[in-house]
């Protein structure tokens, strides 16, 4: 019986990198968490014990550091495109490198009705989430980079029913023709091509995808939270030629309507019980379906649970 080496890779896992841009007197922020991992020829490693073909994980958090003083952090998108090319440079025994970079939002604290110079305040709203993997060098260069945001809650108060679902002699679930909708919302989308372009402005295309997702999803009437995703992802491809598919993952954040009538009252739609625990999943994919292949691009993003 023979043993082989399975597939493999390396790394460094967050690296809290905040990166202070003070060119004026109105300071900027930028607040990420970054990981880095190399996948290659990393065979004597596990085998012999030869470390002769590995970057060490305290150089790529060194790398990840000085990267945002050097290249600099425009958007996660940009920063992690140019970690990973660099780390092919630097560890010609790696075949691939694969950048995750998480992005904390800050807002300006308002004095006196304006943000202030260079205080702020931790923005409790999403994650934004970027991974980029780059495999090869040179003519044979190929970069897939997915952008994204976690965690990102939202609730319609009204517009929204389920109802004409299967029963049995277990289901105790009432139909409901009105009820809030609630989610704390993943999202990950995959750019067209393995080509990225310098001058491409990731910040916009980020905001206009957001912006379009929860547009959608403030205006549709919700039968059940699957239809939903799939307009909302029907929308942003819509309006995107270059994204070439969009992945949700969506916990049903239920709210049951609270019992007031032992009080004497009653409960119109007023008040309910916000439920943390079970919840439903409802996770789906929209794609185009003349896109390109996928490649690597979702190889090490978090698949459906």
């Amino acid at each position: 019986m023979g043993i082989v080496l399975g597939d493999n890779q390396y790394g460094k896992s967050e690296n809290r990198v905040v990166r202070i841009y003070r060119d004026t007197d109105r300071h900027e922020i930028r607040d990420l968490n970054v990981s880095t991992w190399l996948r290659g020829d990393f065979a004597d490693a596990h085998i012999t014990g030869d470390q002769a073909k590995i970057l060490p994980t305290d150089t790529q958090k060194n790398t990840a550091f000085a990267y945002a003083k050097e290249h600099g952090v425009s958007s996660p998108e940009d920063y992690a495109i140019a970690l990973g090319r660099h780390f092919l440079e630097a560890a010609p025994p790696a075949s691939g490198a694969l950048v995750r970079a998480d992005e904390y939002a800050w807002d300006r604290i308002d004095v006196d009705g304006r943000g202030h110079d260079h205080s702020f305040i931790r923005r409790g709203t999403e994650t934004r989430t970027t991974w980029v993997t780059v495999e090869g060098r040179g003519a044979d260069e190929q970069v897939w980079v997915v952008s994204g945001f976690s965690d990102l809650v939202v609730l319609k108060s009204t517009g929204s029913e389920f109802k004409g679902y299967l029963k049995d002699r277990y289901t105790t679930l009432q139909e409901a023709d009105d009820r809030i909708l609630a989610t704390s919302l993943t999202a990950s989308w995959r750019h067209e091509g393995t080509s990225p372009q310098a001058n491409t402005d990731w910040e916009a295309s980020y905001e206009r995808v957001k912006r379009m997702l929860l547009a959608t999803f403030a205006t549709t009437y919700s039968r059940a939270l699957q239809e939903t995703l799939y307009a909302m992802g029907q929308a942003v491809l819509e309006s995107e030629p270059g994204i070439a598919e969009i992945r949700f993952s969506a916990p049903n954040k239920h709210h049951f309507l609270v019992d007031l009538e032992p009080f004497g009252l009653k409960n119109g739609g007023e008040v309910f019980i916000a439920a943390d625990r079970p919840y439903g999943l409802i996770q789906a994919s929209v794609s185009r379906d003349d896109s390109s292949e996928p490649g690597l691009a979702w190889q090490a993003v978090p698949a459906f649970a």
